[in-house]
């Protein structure tokens, strides 16, 4: 399926918010919808949450590659109020795309005339590399640079994904020298979801909770960006 980040943020709105949350939690009510979007593959989705507390890192890594052929197939999570916020808001030259995917947001920086660095789990070597953008496999809480090695970090679309928050967010800070722009969705957590997300921020106290009262946090159509200038 090819469906823009801000279509599906319209589908969400009418699951999420306008669906009672006594159908919206119901296996019986869900499951007919699963199992028509995603076939043999539905229990993957409906039972994610229950088994989530014993599952290793490696086992989430397996529900992600098991399900890749069902994820929506787009460009970008990013909606378009997010993407033209981090277009104006970078800060110096040098930048870090975490958990960058198939490339998109690195790609579209890169363009813009700054030298991008994007990082993920999977080495982007398919997608184009020149001097001033470059692909590399990385964790998120295990970055392999020096203090302060860029100027700014962009980390989208990644945190409702990662198990160890404290430990991801003090990385992201540490390699950061003047701006961090965290992107998030705005999304209430219910027993079924169409994705395997492990955090939920559907008030901007939820998002917080984790990264402090420092920074300042917009909303952006369906996502929140936080933005901490360093000191």
């Amino acid at each position: 399926m090819k469906l823009s980040r801000n279509f599906t943020l319209a589908v969400h709105f009418f699951l999420d918010k306008l669906l009672p949350p006594l159908l919206r939690d119901s296996r019986w009510f869900m499951a007919p919808i699963f199992r028509l979007l995603f076939a043999n593959k539905a229990h993957y989705y409906l039972d994610f949450k229950e088994t989530l507390p014993n599952l290793s890192d490696s086992e989430i890594n397996q529900y992600y590659e098991i399900l890749a052929d069902t994820f929506i197939q787009r460009e970008t999570d990013l909606n378009k109020e997010s993407i033209s916020y981090i277009d104006n808001n970078i800060s110096g030259n040098t930048v870090l795309d975490v958990a960058s995917g198939r490339g998109f947001l690195s790609q579209r920086l890169a363009k813009n005339g700054y030298n991008v660095t994007g990082v993920d789990i999977v080495q982007a070597l398919d997608l184009p590399q020149n001097e001033n953008l470059r692909f590399l496999s990385a964790e998120i809480t295990n970055l392999p640079f020096d203090n302060q090695c860029f100027d700014s970090v962009v980390c989208t679309h990644t945190l409702e994904h990662i198990r160890d928050l404290p430990q991801a967010l003090k990385e992201v800070r540490r390699v950061c020298k003047k701006r961090l722009i965290i992107v998030v969705p705005c999304q209430r957590e219910y027993r079924y979801t169409f994705d395997l997300h492990i955090h939920f921020f559907p008030y901007e106290y939820n998002l917080r909770q984790y990264v402090g009262k420092e920074g300042k946090v917009i909303k952006a159509g369906g996502d929140f960006i936080y933005i901490e200038d360093m000191s």
